[in-house]
């Protein structure tokens, strides 16, 4: 019977076109917002103010002069030295990490500039494996560290962080203590260390470096903490304050000193920077007249300073 049959093919189906995705739904007002407006806005809410997580290539194009970095330790990677498997092989997720971010660990460091203020400047992405601290963020952050001593420079780390890497065990924990004790030795120096939270940084990243500070800035609305709140809801058994481990919250309760808007970030470190390095004015001598000629533009570092410790203090 021809007649349930059909005499042509007709027309076939084509293969759907990869459309890119144009549009971002705010996590925070629900605002569908178009991307490239969102890009131009620094990848900030128009609406309501919501910070959305952004790469380590967008806090050095943000915060650096002409976006420029002299990345030092770049070809440094992690190893799967414990053979740690659970549902991937680490060295799988390490593998995939790399490819997807172009990166070879959870953090970049190097030198840049700040309104002409040169900085030693690290800034961890949480795409890579969520941030997880290892045995090369902490190399790194080291590294890092004794860069700035050795240069007499500003410190700024700019936190992301899921915590400490439990796929390297108890080498992640001691990175807690590597970089806190480094930390210990450039505080002798003088020169301030500037720490910079975002969303999420929490476990061991917290309990070490990120709270270390000289001056600890947050971004709005990044979740700050330890533990996280549902596990310590279900660990007390109580309902928690609005806003628990939010920026605010942490800003409140004295735990940091700033929430700062990420359009306002670089001038807020350029504050910082000039008041805490070597802009300095020769008091003595000016009779309280102060200008650009009496400007001390050589004047040392606060290591090299001539002022005794009582007056520093």
């Amino acid at each position: 019977m021809d007649w349930f049959k059909r005499a042509k093919d007709g027309l076939k189906p084509q293969k759907k076109k990869e459309i890119p995705e144009l549009w971002i739904k705010c996590s925070s007002c629900e605002e569908v917002i178009y991307k490239r407006e969102l890009e131009k806005n620094l990848h900030v809410c128009a609406e309501c103010g919501f910070h959305f997580r952004i790469k380590s290539s967008d806090y050095i194009k943000y915060l650096l002069d002409d976006g420029h970095f002299d990345e030092f330790n770049a070809e440094i990677g992690s190893v799967d030295f414990l053979k740690f498997k659970a549902s991937k092989r680490y060295s799988d997720q390490i593998k995939a990490a790399v490819k997807k971010t172009g990166q070879k660990d959870a953090i970049r460091t190097g030198f840049g500039k700040i309104h002409a203020h040169e900085v030693v400047f690290c800034v961890m992405d949480f795409s890579f494996i969520g941030g997880s601290m290892g045995s090369v963020v902490g190399e790194k952050i080291a590294r890092a560290i004794d860069e700035a001593i050795k240069r007499k420079l500003p410190l700024i780390i700019i936190s992301a962080s899921g915590g400490a890497r439990m796929m390297e065990g108890a080498i992640s924990l001691m990175q807690l203590a590597k970089t806190s004790s480094r930390l210990a030795k450039f505080a002798e120096t003088g020169y301030p260390f500037i720490s910079i939270i975002t969303d999420p940084t929490t476990g061991g990243v917290t309990a070490s470096f990120a709270m270390l500070g000289d001056f600890i800035l947050a971004e709005p609305g990044a979740l700050i903490a330890f533990a996280g709140p549902r596990v310590i809801k279900q660990t007390i058994g109580q309902d928690l304050p609005e806003g628990f481990q939010r920026a605010e919250f942490q800003l409140s309760h004295g735990f940091i000193d700033s929430v700062v808007k990420r359009h306002e970030m670089k001038d807020r470190l350029r504050d910082i920077l000039e008041f805490s390095t070597d802009n300095q004015f020769d008091e003595e001598n000016t009779n309280g007249e102060l200008n650009n000629e009496n400007l001390l533009v050589n004047s040392p570092g606060p290591a090299e300073s001539s002022l005794d410790d009582d007056q520093t203090n």
